[in-house]
């Protein structure tokens, strides 16, 4: 390979981890500015939770049709667009002065990072076909992802601090049209695929409609009541819809999530793992943002630094550790103690007091999360993967990744939900930091016991053995 091919590709990696970073930093840089977005526009605190999931929903719903649209028209036109889209969508996001326009917004600019996301990871498969350069470029793409979560909220709490929240979103508008410049100079063009090839556009349809109508149903039940007809009406009418997308998939001949791909024991553990950690996790995210501002009287940037621990242990264990546990324990093991450790760190969140202290009531529970989310997460989307066929590998990571965005949305729905609504009846006390502080603690310790349940899960159910080292120490599934 000459001189010139070799730093041309590594330059066309680097812009595509540039768009795949910019989506991550999306996603965490928001949460740390989610209480002056509150006081900006009014948001109460059961609506402001739709900041994330406008996000979140689009993101985990459109990634599968992402993925397969990437392989009928393009990845490298897919990926272009999706970063335009997003670009967009930022620039809208950091002009929104109501309610209504910041959360449409914020749902097209999950659109947007959905599809990057899906053929982000193809790309780069297609760039590096040999497997030594494959597994190195593939490592360097976690660190940076991993990082992303560290960079996210310090940039969020710096960016509020001097400026105000709308900057955290037009600072990608530069990145985005860079990358977007160099994506079209760079990265080569795609083979049309055969026509024979068909969209499950019903599919995609249908299940996207079925989660917002169960998450819009699960943030406003705390006002209308968890029995009342528009609760029910909502509830049952996300169920229908769900029913019909799996009478689509399994009737389908090209499916958007082919169902046989969950009779692999390994494949549906993983994925009811994974929607369980994720619920947790985002609750942890979300939550203790808002306890750490509201209840501890944190300003923005301290609030960045609280996450910092956290997220460099996540770094460190993406970079090297995990992969070093892996070949050495396999996937079960690290993955179930993975998530003991985390529902550990939420346990101790569930215990911070309304005067808490950094030292005491709020570092060991970072530290046990950023170890937690370190060790389990290469395990669990090695353990997705671990049983399908090499060809089937790209529709495996997925459904996964779609799998953690529901889990995600619908548990931060529920866990915000009864957090408000026990801070409702805390508030009657007259103290709010300590009716707040109760909701909050409520919440975290469910979201510990979706975590623990997550563990017990994995420890008895995963089957060990599955993965084996490649050449240089990666893990591999098989």
């Amino acid at each position: 390979m000459t001189t010139d091919l070799h730093r041309r590709r590594w330059l066309a990696f680097f812009i595509l981890c540039c768009g795949e970073l910019m989506i991550v930093l999306d996603s965490t840089v928001v949460n740390v500015a989610l209480p002056s977005i509150c006081s900006s526009l009014g948001f109460s605190e059961a609506g402001l939770v739709w900041v994330v999931n406008a996000y979140m929903l689009t993101y985990g719903g459109f990634l599968l049709l992402g993925g397969r649209l990437g392989d009928l028209y393009g990845r490298r036109r897919l990926f272009a667009g999706g970063i335009a889209l997003f670009t967009v969508a930022s620039f809208a996001c950091g002009l929104a002065d109501s309610q209504t326009a910041l959360i449409i917004a914020r749902a097209i600019q999950g659109l947007g990072g959905a599809v990057v996301s899906a053929v982000a990871l193809a790309l780069i498969m297609d760039l590096f076909p040999e497997p030594d350069v494959r597994v190195r470029a593939m490592g360097y793409f976690g660190f940076l992802m991993a990082a992303g979560g560290s960079i996210g909220v310090l940039l969020g709490g710096l960016i509020t601090d001097a400026f105000n929240w709308h900057w955290i979103f037009l600072i990608n508008i530069p990145v985005g049209a860079l990358v977007l410049a160099v994506t079209l100079k760079l990265l080569p063009r795609d083979a049309p695929a055969p026509e024979t090839q068909k969209l499950d556009v019903a599919g995609a349809v249908t299940v996207t409609a079925s989660l917002l109508l169960a998450i819009y149903g699960i943030v406003g039940a705390y006002e209308a009541g968890w029995t009342s007809a528009q609760t029910l009406g909502l509830l049952v009418g996300a169920g229908l819809l769900m029913a019909a997308f799996l009478m689509i998939e399994a009737r389908i001949p090209v499916p958007l999530m082919p169902l046989g791909l969950f009779k692999l024991r390994n494949v549906s553990v993983a994925n009811v793992a994974g929607v369980l950690w994720a619920a947790a996790m985002f609750a942890w995210f979300f939550l203790s943002a808002l306890y750490m501002q509201l209840v501890l009287g944190y300003g923005p940037m301290k609030v960045g630094l609280a996450f910092l621990p956290a997220n460099i242990i996540m770094g460190a264990f993406s970079y090297k550790l995990s992969a070093q546990m892996v070949n050495r324990f396999g996937i079960r093991w690290p993955l179930a103690l993975g998530l003991f450790f985390a529902a550990t760190g939420l346990a101790l969140f569930a215990r911070a007091p309304v005067d808490g202290v950094f030292v005491r009531d709020i570092l060991p529970a970072m530290t046990l999360l950023g170890i937690g989310a370190g060790m389990a997460f290469n395990p669990i989307l090695l353990a997705a993967m671990s049983e399908v066929e090499q060809s089937e590998s790209g529709l495996a990571s997925g459904v996964v990744n779609t799998a953690f965005m529901m889990g995600g949305a619908l548990g931060l729905a529920i866990l915000v939900s009864l957090a408000a609504g026990r801070t409702a009846e805390v508030m009657q006390a007259g103290d709010p930091r300590a009716a707040l502080n109760a909701g909050y603690q409520l919440a975290f310790v469910i979201g510990a016991a979706c975590a623990l349940l997550a563990a017990g899960l994995s420890a008895a159910l995963i089957r060990p053995g599955l993965v084996r080292p490649d050449a240089h120490g990666t893990p591999a599934a098989h």
